[in-house]
């Protein structure tokens, strides 16, 4: 008679009931992300309508984002800077592009609505470490690569904790730490966190940048990057 190891029998019963949790996830991601398509409609067609008459087409930014597992996906947001450039063709910093109704959008995070056709499609979820360029696939240490263990997320651990007034090394190491202790209940009170801190407008935007600096790598000081969005 086989005898199965009690911390094997453990480790099965804990896996099975992140599966479950996973699945109960995705099923509230496409619920409510739906309902909130629908209730947030009227807005997001205001918002459009005033970036066309502002800044033209388009009226969305879209972009290629590393996701789940190291999957690419294009990211929707709304549009937050002008295409400037300078004489040799090349997008001025942020700050240049960025507009005063892109800041308005950004100061509210209302820029990333678009993003709940992304969890829709499930492309993200409601909650996940947050998606980032692909430019930097070959910049993560094997630890910092494991934040895509969990779908990428509209908001998240970093998001809730200080968003942009963190650096980058914070940032990884939230992120890692969501994946290590994910739970239903977790991604709530992440959820509540991040609504709290989209009200007080906090984290917008890094000390001395319109947006964040680029990640650079371990060791290797960031520089101001071009979003293009």
């Amino acid at each position: 008679m086989r005898v199965e190891h009690p911390v094997a029998v453990d480790e099965g019963r804990r896996m099975g009931s992140r599966r479950v949790q996973l699945i109960i996830k995705r099923a509230l991601d496409v619920v409510v992300s739906l309902l909130l398509i629908l209730l947030f409609s009227p807005l997001m067609l205001l918002i459009a309508l005033a970036i066309w008459v502002t800044m033209g087409r388009p009226i969305l930014f879209r972009q290629p984002r590393i996701g789940y597992r190291g999957r690419v996906f294009t990211i929707y947001k709304f549009r937050t800077m002008t295409e400037e450039r300078d004489e040799q063709g090349n997008l001025l910093p942020d700050e240049q592009r960025l507009t005063r109704l892109g800041r308005f959008l950004r100061s509210l995070t209302l820029d990333e609505l678009p993003e709940l056709f992304n969890v829709l499609k499930g492309e993200m979820s409601l909650v996940g470490p947050r998606p980032l360029l692909v430019e930097y696939r070959d910049l993560y240490t094997p630890e910092q690569w494991r934040r895509h263990e969990m779908p990428p997320g509209m908001a998240g651990p970093v998001l809730a904790s200080g968003r942009n007034l963190l650096d980058w090394e914070e940032k990884f190491r939230l992120d890692v730490w969501y994946v290590d202790h994910w739970s239903l209940w977790l991604d709530f009170k992440i959820l509540l966190r991040t609504a709290w801190k989209v009200l007080k407008r906090e984290g917008v935007s890094a000390r001395g940048h319109a947006t964040m600096p680029r990640f650079e790598g371990v060791g290797v000081k960031a520089h101001e990057g071009r979003r293009g969005g």
